[in-house]
């Protein structure tokens, strides 16, 4: 009797599937080699429906779209950023030129820290990483010529991000672009900075205040903006294995999604909008089965925890960057290799946009020819390869399977741990991911070092090693991208004599109204907002909070 029951509730759910493919992708349904979806027999047991089931149903463990790449293609997203606002302009246009279709953005260390470019502690680091951004005539210049209504943008920044956004609509604004029509993303996770990266400026409480400003301030006026993308990335490259960079990306979105209700605002409407960004290593298939793990998971979280039952707020949406950490500068040839793999991890797992690393970026900031190349391995993979025709196609065997069961499992102790210590900032204050963390990167370390794990190039099959330079006139090796150091005096001259263009009434106006309203405890970003357009400098709005707030000494080690 519960059989038949079972078989008579299961066909609905493939022909509701079914329905909502054909009625997204039409005529193109059919077509290639392979089928749209592979699917187990007609009457599937309530156990698969309720742990894998069907592409853009709950638990989403085969995608969140009924369609996936049958539909719509991932975002070509390649990270870029470097030496100047007008150098990156540069690079940005040659991309777009060449076929990416989403822009991010890499601000260097000074910008990510909350310095100007002509203060002490950036000597030395301006454009090095990234493009310095330290004024509205700096946003100006790395926008210009780009349509911002019809681009999408992807800004990685942390603890500065209610500024640089602030500067963006302000941008967009003067080129008739209403902050409500753009679109993109900003990272705006600072919780993973104290475990990861390390470019926080503020203690963690004032830090979450201020991204849910952020939060908050989108949420009413930003709708087509992604206000956070919840980072994992940087956690896996210190070490993090599959298991803890779910679990600790999770743990960070539950404080997140917390904040936000504490602050009063619906999570129907704020979840939606929220977005991951994990990394895509090298262990091929673990990687395709943990991002099955993280949306089927996640999917359980949002409703279980917060009770949420829309489908469309239980899904996870992620951007995904092949792994910087399995670059080599030894042999950097191999460096596509790997990247390949790893980007079909990634579409093969069901990423929404991707990032493929260019060959030379062990040794340095891609050049223009290899940052192409990393571009063409993403359109050989959506074009000539056939992996976007069918969704998951993975699903059901039986290693991909067992190996998202334990990578869920394992996930979901750590958050029971992690929720026993009080959440996740408690868990960061403690220092338990950064130990977690650094216990598995020893571990690897020491292995490599034995010989115990491969790393080809690099402990084995040394033949082929050579002498290796940044720079192309010395005949041998790798060209690098170069950075001089013209560029940052030309930057800071540039700030200097922004200075001295602005009104300094209307500047000093700003950050005194942006001084009350951070005492306040009103939500900032409109102030802030205020100050960048009367020409306030980023580190100028930086420092309110840090007189405000304090700063946030370093980590200890563990």
């Amino acid at each position: 009797m519960a059989r038949s029951r079972r078989a008579s509730r299961s066909p609905p759910r493939r022909t509701r599937w079914e329905r909502d493919a054909r009625a997204a992708i039409g005529d193109r349904v059919e077509g290639g080699r392979l089928p749209l979806l592979a699917t187990p027999p007609a009457a599937p047991d309530e156990a698969f429906l309720a742990r894998v089931g069907f592409p853009g149903e709950a638990p989403f463990t085969r995608g969140i779209q009924p369609t996936m790449y049958r539909g719509r293609i991932w975002t070509f997203r390649q990270y870029s950023g470097f030496g100047s606002a007008e150098a990156t302009n540069r690079r940005f246009r040659f991309l777009l030129g060449g076929g990416q279709t989403g822009l991010s953005v890499a601000f260097d260390l000074p910008t990510q820290n909350g310095y100007d470019s002509d203060h002490p502690r950036a000597r030395g680091e301006v454009g090095r990483c990234g493009v310095p951004i330290a004024s509205l005539g700096d946003m100006r210049t790395l926008f210009g010529g780009i349509p911002l209504d019809a681009a999408t943008v992807s800004m990685t920044i942390n603890a500065t991000a209610p500024i640089l956004v602030p500067l963006l609509v302000a941008v967009a604004e003067e080129s008739g672009v209403p902050r409500a029509r753009l679109s993109g993303t900003v990272q705006n996770d600072v919780l993973k900075e104290y475990v990861a990266r390390g470019t926080y400026i503020y203690p963690p409480a004032a830090s979450l205040r201020l991204t849910v400003d952020l939060i908050e301030f989108s949420t009413r006026e930003m709708p087509q903006w992604n206000y956070i993308s919840v980072s994992g990335y940087h956690m896996r490259e210190a070490g993090a294995t599959a298991p803890q960079e779910v679990a600790f990306t999770l743990a960070n979105a539950i404080a997140y999604v917390r904040a936000v209700q504490q602050r009063g605002l619906d999570l129907e409407a704020f979840l939606p909008r929220l977005s991951f960004f994990f990394s895509s290593d090298i262990h091929f298939l673990e990687e395709v089965a943990k991002y099955r793990a993280a949306r089927r998971l996640w999917s359980r979280i949002v409703g279980e925890t917060f009770g949420v039952r829309s489908a469309r707020a239980r899904q996870l949406r992620f951007h995904t960057q092949t792994a910087g950490s399995s670059l080599t500068a030894q042999q950097p040839e191999l460096n596509v290799v790997r990247t390949t793999v790893e980007a079909l991890a990634a579409t093969l797992g069901g990423t929404q946009s991707l990032h493929t690393n260019a060959l030379d970026e062990a040794l340095g900031l891609p050049t223009e020819s290899a940052a192409r190349l990393a571009l063409r391995t993403q359109q050989t993979l959506a074009e000539e390869s056939g992996v976007a025709n069918t969704i998951d196609p993975l699903g059901g065997a039986y290693a991909i399977e067992e190996a998202t069961d334990r990578i869920e499992e394992a996930a979901s102790e750590y958050l029971a741990r992690i929720d026993s210590m009080g959440g996740a900032i408690a868990a960061i204050d403690r220092g338990f991911f950064a130990g977690e963390i650094a216990r598995e990167a020893y571990r690897v370390a020491r292995a490599r070092e034995d010989g115990a794990e491969t790393v080809v190039g690099v402990n084995q099959y040394l033949e082929g090693n050579r002498a290796f330079s940044l720079f192309p006139e010395s005949g041998s090796g790798v060209a690098g991208q170069r950075v001089s150091p013209g560029d940052e005096a030309a930057q800071i001259d540039r700030l200097v004599r922004w200075r001295a263009a602005r009104d300094p009434s209307l500047a000093r106006g700003a950050i005194d109204r942006l001084c009350r309203s951070t005492d306040s405890g009103g939500n900032v970003i409109p102030d802030v907002l205020a100050a960048v357009v009367a020409g306030c400098t980023l580190g100028e709005i930086a420092d309110v909070w840090r007189e405000a707030f304090g700063e946030q000494p370093p980590s200890r080690a563990f």
